[in-house]
């Protein structure tokens, strides 16, 4: 039998779109001779459809797009298993079902629950959705199939030191004989993660004896991007068939006869540069907008930011603004200048020297006698943040913010200056992750000035500053940002296993803890480690803690 693993880039909600996409790529599997299509969990739908799903007409939507696919691929020698919600009717306490439905020459001929709702990090499925009671095997052409919906497959006690549920769906399936396991997955992507989810299924694979397969669902739905990397695996664990990452594909595999493929190379900071170009490129399309501004400051945040729009949406539609204002140096203007020439953008200046003074004149009655601070180093962003805001309400295009998560941990930004946009393009990566993604695109030629990567990072919002004036060398700030955000360790134990002073990893985690009023109102961040600042980490804002 062969197998179509249709991976697809869904739009929450756009049930037209994402009907076209899984007929058209129906179509495809049926020219290669695939007897099944599988799509991701809520293919049909989108995922996470979020508070969508406590919608009747949401769900009622649901249902009937199952018709309209089971009518659209009436005609096909291939049978199509999608993802999709279900109304669960009655007065069930929970809206909806997380549901695979196989569709047959026209007829809905399985409809299979998800058992396992993840309730963590990104997660809220419990929130919504009815887990399934049991879970049965069913018979394709002869061939006993178990199918699971993304996380009913992640709790193999024989993997995880620490399962999260009492109950394993494929132990329950594996009773009634299933010669194939098929896993519809919508599996975001974070460091390391394709790595994990392929070792995990192979452990599931050489357990069970049997062929896995998982279909997953690429692209970004707001701060989630989904690497799609579906797979299939053969019943030794090895690798049999492997689809594009950040990238919409089809694989055509027959599981039962397939030889081992070589494992794919897994180079972490080009995939963080891919799921970056990917997740900006769908945020901006799926809002309804096609261009892009980037305020360029001469540093190399920003210069990536721009780097990544430019891929993501086309050079033709990216829009670069430069506002030096007193203290900025030449250097800076010079090196932006030549970076939007590098990319093929479109670059403008606005000098913002005349406007800071205006606000100082304006603010001296009431600041008079007070020496220049924060105060008016603040002022110059929200000077630029305003003049970003202007051009994108009149020329239609959203602002992406440049900061970095070095930067948004310690409160080293302006609210309603710096931090003003759409998107927070590298929210989610560390100042040095910021330089190594910049040096792995200058690999081949200088898309990044290389003055850039050399100078000091800096402000300019004073006259000499240097982020060291203020903050611990990156190459000890970001270690302790990284320990204690994404792994949650004590300070005690960041400066052991690092050899930082104490008190200076204390004094960083207060100013963690400080900002997080800031981040809160931030833009949304696109996530590419496991703990980003944003849906998956929900900390109170007035709050005392000791460290």
């Amino acid at each position: 039998m062969k197998i179509a693993l249709a991976q697809i880039d869904p739009t929450v909600g756009d049930f037209t779109g994402n009907l076209e996409k899984i007929v058209a790529a129906s179509r495809r599997a049926a020219d290669r001779g695939a007897r099944l299509a599988v799509f991701s969990e809520l293919a049909i739908c989108g995922y996470p459809p979020a508070d969508l799903l406590e919608k009747p007409s949401f769900l009622a939507r649901c249902r009937a797009a199952v018709d309209e696919l089971a009518a659209a691929t009436r005609d096909l020698p291939t049978a199509v298993l999608a993802g999709v919600a279900l109304p669960a009717g009655g007065d069930r306490g929970k809206p909806a079902f997380n549901a695979a439905v196989l569709l047959d020459k026209g007829q809905l001929t399985i409809e299979q629950h998800k058992r396992l709702l993840p309730f963590y990090d990104v997660f809220d499925e419990q929130r919504y959705f009815l887990p399934a009671e049991s879970q049965r095997v069913v018979e394709f052409d002869g061939v006993r199939l178990a199918i699971t919906i993304c996380e009913d497959a992640w709790n193999d006690k024989n993997f995880w030191q620490r399962r999260l549920y009492a109950v394993d769906p494929m132990e329950e399936l594996m009773r009634q004989q299933p010669a194939l396991h098929i896993n519809l997955s919508s599996s975001p992507f974070w460091h390391d993660k394709r790595a994990i989810r392929r070792e995990m299924l192979a452990s599931i694979a050489r357990r069970d004896g049997i062929p896995v397969l998982m279909s997953n669902q690429v692209g970004g739905n707001d701060s989630l991007i989904f690497d799609g990397s579906s797979f299939a695996l053969d019943a030794h664990g090895a690798l049999i068939a492997q689809a594009a990452s950040f990238a919409e594909d089809l694989v055509v595999i027959d599981p039962f006869h397939a030889a081992p493929i070589p494992d794919p190379e897994d180079d972490a900071t080009e995939a963080a540069y891919r799921a970056l170009v990917l997740g900006t490129r769908d945020y901006v399309r799926k809002c309804g907008f096609t261009k892009a501004i980037v305020g360029l400051s001469g540093g190399i945040d920003s210069a990536l930011v721009a780097a990544i729009a430019t891929e993501a949406l086309g050079a033709e539609n990216v829009i670069c603004v430069g506002m030096p204002s007193p203290y900025s140096s030449q250097g800076s203007i010079d090196d932006s200048r030549q970076l939007a020439a590098n990319l093929g953008i479109r670059f403008e200046t606005i000098a913002i020297s005349a406007l800071f003074a205006e606000f100082k004149r304006s603010l001296e009655p009431l600041f008079h006698g007070m020496k220049e601070d924060l105060t008016e180093e603040n002022i110059q962003p929200r000077i630029r943040g305003t003049l970003l805001m202007a051009l994108s309400n009149k020329l239609g295009a959203l602002v992406l913010t440049t900061g970095n998560k070095s930067e948004m941990a310690v409160g080293y930004c302006t609210l309603y200056g710096d931090m003003v946009g759409a998107l927070a393009v590298i929210g989610d990566l560390v100042k040095t992750r910021v330089y190594a993604v910049c040096n792995w695109l200058n690999r081949d030629e200088e898309k990044i000035p290389a003055a850039i990567l050399l100078k000091p990072p800096s402000a300019e919002l004073r006259p000499g500053q240097m982020d060291t004036d203020s903050l611990p060398p990156y190459d000890v700030l970001d270690p302790i940002v990284e320990a204690y955000v994404e792994r949650y360790e004590t300070p005690e134990r960041i400066a052991a296993e690092h050899g930082f002073p104490l008190d200076l990893v204390r004094q960083t985690v207060r100013l963690i803890e400080r900002s997080e009023y800031k981040r809160q109102q931030a833009a949304p961040v696109l996530k590419v480690t496991t703990k980003s600042f944003g849906m998956g980490r929900r900390f109170p804002i007035a709050v005392k803690v000791q460290v």
